[in-house]
């Protein structure tokens, strides 16, 4: 049965295709002057929901970048403290070898021990080394100094053994300090650390006594400097193919997050162009479709 069309019908279908034809055109428009692919969640739904993903991946990995790099400071300065430690150590080493030439008197060895007093001091200014204002060789009481200079002639005094640890990259928790008491308190076969050690090498010398006879203590601190610095080493070079592996993945991420989002220019200009031949198309059709008039037979 055939439908009888109206010049309703006719009208109210083209002004629905033109609103259409509009709509289509002003997308494009405002895909050009925004350089996005939608604006609106309702746009895209999918797209929308990849976009908070790699947003939030984005966040998460800016985060852990953070993280890397302030492991990163901890870690190097940890690094040069201790390379700083064994070379004062070694200096010490000099002088207890030369302690024992027979032909230095009293004085000589005095002079020796205010050199190693001096260095003694030095080492608890290492042990005291800051980061931000914290102590890297207090565990994690890094408020806390632990080294005193006003206990006796200076103690080690922190007793905290814990690590500090920081999340790298997901399920990943590295420590980002040296524990102090593994440095500063290692005691050896001597039974003594290594302020206790020193400070026993200083009281000999000034009461005229060589120190030849502590070597074997002496190059058992300098080799557990050696240890703390090569676990040291293996952790930072961990860090730095961690960080590699962020830096990698926050180009991928941004890149997806692009093809996700971002319009394409001069498909959009296209697009465009082609919307509006067909919307003058659907005008001209529709000029034809409205039924004239009796003014338009009075011209």
């Amino acid at each position: 049965m055939a439908v009888r069309v109206t010049q309703t019908m006719l009208n109210n279908n083209m002004m629905r295709n033109l609103t259409n034809s509009m709509g289509r055109m002003d997308k494009f428009q405002e895909q050009l002057s925004s350089g996005m692919k939608f604006s609106r969640p309702s746009d895209d739904p999918v797209a929308a929901s990849r976009a908070m993903f790699y947003r939030s991946s984005l966040i998460e990995n800016e985060q852990y970048q953070r993280n890397v790099n302030e492991a990163q400071s901890w870690l190097e300065l940890s690094d040069k403290s201790l390379d700083e430690a064994g070379t004062i150590l070694q200096r010490v080493r000099e002088l207890a070898v030369a302690s024992g030439n027979g032909g230095l008197g009293p004085d000589s060895l005095a002079a020796m021990g205010k050199e190693i007093a001096e260095i003694r001091d030095h080492m608890g200014n290492i042990a005291n080394q800051t980061v931000g204002g914290r102590y890297i060789f207090a565990g994690t009481d890094t408020v806390t100094a632990p080294y005193d200079p006003n206990d006796g002639d200076g103690k080690f005094t922190n007793a905290n053994g814990n690590e500090i640890l920081l999340e790298m990259n997901k399920g990943i928790q590295l420590p980002i300090n040296v524990i102090g008491q593994d440095v500063f308190n290692f005691t050896g076969k001597g039974g003594q650390n290594i302020f206790d050690l020193l400070q026993k090498v200083v009281n000999d010398l000034n009461s005229g006594q060589p120190v030849n006879n502590e070597l074997g203590r002496i190059d058992e601190q300098i080799d557990n400097l050696l240890a703390e610095r090569a676990t040291l080493g293996a952790r930072m070079n961990r860090i730095d193919l961690i960080k590699g592996r962020l830096e990698n993945e926050e180009v991928s991420v941004t890149k997806l997050m692009s093809e996700n989002e971002d319009a394409d220019v001069a498909q959009v200009i296209t697009n465009l162009k082609m919307q509006e031949n067909v919307h003058r198309a659907a005008l001209g059709a529709g000029s034809r479709i409205i039924q004239p008039t009796l003014l338009d037979f009075l011209r």
